[in-house]
């Protein structure tokens, strides 16, 4: 700018500079007012024109500003002259009446002129014979009015009647007429003593009754290829979406650009959580008894217990058959090992870790396995027994009474800090107390796997047979569901033929001789005899279980 004159060096001279110096003491008037354009010579203002054209003028090299513009003048192409404008055929000039005669006489020699002037009806008088009136004459035949339009459309006849009088005379109908049914052949006389009338020749076409194929066809295969394509979408248009559209599921965030920061970036002071949480603090627990931080542990542990109490339900009749399957060196105790060998049995893979903290919640007596005692409380926590914790050498004999309780898995309600209860829940604690029949029920019903679920369940039936979807399940149901196959379905017996189908049908390769293995293995489990489809696949996992076993060990 002019302002800045003298204090950087111009590198381009040849370009005026932007704004108006003045002197001290001058207005924003004069500022505005337009000074009037200096006057240069001809041979200054063809160089001028070359490097500083005027707004909206052509720029012309100064080596041909004096050449003659004969370009301005050349037009190409042919010169066309109209004959007839538009103008005179929407709208032709009007004639006089010396020239609308003149146009009368010359087409008055025509025959259509003649027989029908313009403006009057057409003259029939000069065909027809002598002598005829043209208003009292008729010609042609009468027309006998035997019936009615409703009389022919729909006669007083009887279905049968319609049929029967519509086929007399339809052979050769079709023969004049060529009026075939649909479906119907042409009959060509052929001799068909030989082979039978309704055979068919040529192979026979593959198709489907739903129109796939026809659909198929209908549709070009650049159309097919282009909607399974990935579409392309400029980068710059998809930040700009990003950046100015709001995104669902994510908030809306128009300056993270100038932020220049991450996105999991979080503002403020970062707050050291409490290792106890409000549970704790309510129900008073000790320091190592805490349960805040541990929630995904446990969370892991009761689906695991979860899995293994169905999986025991389904395949033992007690707890005992259960146990005697999982001790597999009979030493009357569960190691760690033998726990991790009956999850992959039962197709539950889980990590070392974790079966540490299953086996260390269920062991009582901490000694590293796990009793039959102790095995017990762990899957069937109705049915409590004496929980095998060792009681010290000189407790009395009451006391040990005492310590040898029904123990359970650790609820989140825990006992009152120091065991001390009223003696209003020990002494006649129901009666004059207050009756809770009345009272709302909160939380889900306990899954009563006990009792066989009814065929037909009646409406006043809340009880919980562990049949019934939870909120997970109803989000994201299993792939079986889609297919209209629920739990009933794998637990249903099923025979040897069928079964067989059902193997088949999804695809397993397996000879005869595996399967009658695998059927026998099946039918001796189950005492009653029954096969279902889990069971026989809970006998495949045990046949699959050494293999997976030896890849893990290599």
């Amino acid at each position: 700018m002019l302002s800045n004159k003298g204090k950087f060096i111009d590198r381009s001279k040849d370009i005026s500079a932007a704004g108006k110096l003045f002197d001290q003491g001058k207005t924003a008037r004069e500022c505005l007012l337009t000074q009037e354009e200096t006057q240069y010579s001809d041979k200054v203002k063809k160089f001028r024109a070359t490097t500083q054209p005027h707004a909206g003028v052509e720029r012309v090299f100064h080596g041909r500003a004096d050449d003659p513009n004969i370009a301005k003048y050349i037009s190409h192409g042919v010169s066309t002259k109209p004959s007839l404008w538009a103008g005179d055929l929407a709208n032709p000039p009007k004639k006089s009446l010396f020239a609308q005669k003149m146009l009368e006489k010359k087409e008055g020699t025509y025959a259509s002129s003649q027989k029908a002037p313009l403006g009057e009806c057409h003259d029939q008088m000069p065909n027809l014979p002598s002598g005829a009136k043209l208003y009292e004459d008729c010609y042609g035949v009468k027309t006998i009015k035997d019936g009615t339009a409703g009389e022919m459309v729909n006669p007083a006849k009887t279905a049968e009647q319609v049929v029967k009088e519509s086929l007399v005379g339809k052979d050769l109908y079709k023969f004049s007429h060529h009026d075939y049914d649909v479906g119907e052949g042409y009959d060509r006389k052929y001799d068909w003593n030989q082979v039978p009338k309704n055979s068919t020749f040529g192979i026979e076409t593959p198709h489907n009754n739903d129109g796939i194929h026809v659909k198929k066809s209908l549709k070009w295969l650049h159309d097919i290829q282009q909607a399974k394509c990935t579409k392309i979408v400029s980068k710059r248009v998809d930040n700009f979406r990003e950046r100015t559209q709001p995104q669902l599921g994510q908030c809306h965030d128009p300056i993270k650009d100038t932020l220049r920061v991450g996105p999991d970036h979080v503002f403020g002071v970062i707050v050291k959580p409490d290792e106890y949480g409000a549970g704790d603090l309510i129900h008073m627990r000790m320091p190592s008894e805490y349960l805040r931080g541990r929630e995904r542990e446990r969370g892991i542990v009761a689906a695991i217990r979860q899995h293994l109490k169905k999986a025991n339900y389904h395949n033992f009749n007690d707890l005992k058959a259960a146990f005697e399957h999982y001790d597999k060196d009979n030493s009357g105790m569960i190691s760690l090992d033998e726990l991790a060998h009956v999850c992959i049995q039962f197709n539950l893979p889980v990590e070392q870790e974790l079966l540490k903290s299953l086996l260390a919640t269920c062991d009582a007596d901490k000694d590293g396995q796990i009793n039959y005692t102790e095995f017990a409380n762990f899957l069937n926590w109705k049915d409590q027994m004496p929980s095998g914790k060792k009681s010290e050498d000189n407790a009395t004999t009451e006391e040990k009474d005492k310590t040898e309780l029904n123990q359970s898995l650790s609820q989140q309600i825990d006992k009152a800090v120091g065991g001390w209860k009223k003696s209003s829940s020990q002494i006649r604690a129901t009666v004059g107390g207050i009756q809770t029949n009345n009272w709302r029920a909160y939380g889900v019903p306990t899954i009563r796997s006990d009792l066989a679920a009814p065929r037909i369940r009646r409406v006043g039936d809340r009880t919980n047979y562990g049949d019934e979807s939870d909120a997970y399940g109803l989000i994201n149901p299993s792939l079986y569901s889609n297919h209209g196959v629920y739990e009933k379905d794998f637990f249903q017996p099923r025979d040897r033929l069928e079964m067989r189908r059902i193997i088949d049908g999804i695809g397993v390769e397996m000879t005869p001789e595996t399967f009658d293995e695998i059927w026998n293995i099946a039918t001796t489990n189950s005492p009653q005899g029954l096969v279902s489809v889990e069971s026989f696949r809970n006998v495949m996992d045990e046949a699959s279980a050494p293999k997976v076993l030896q890849s893990q060990a290599v």
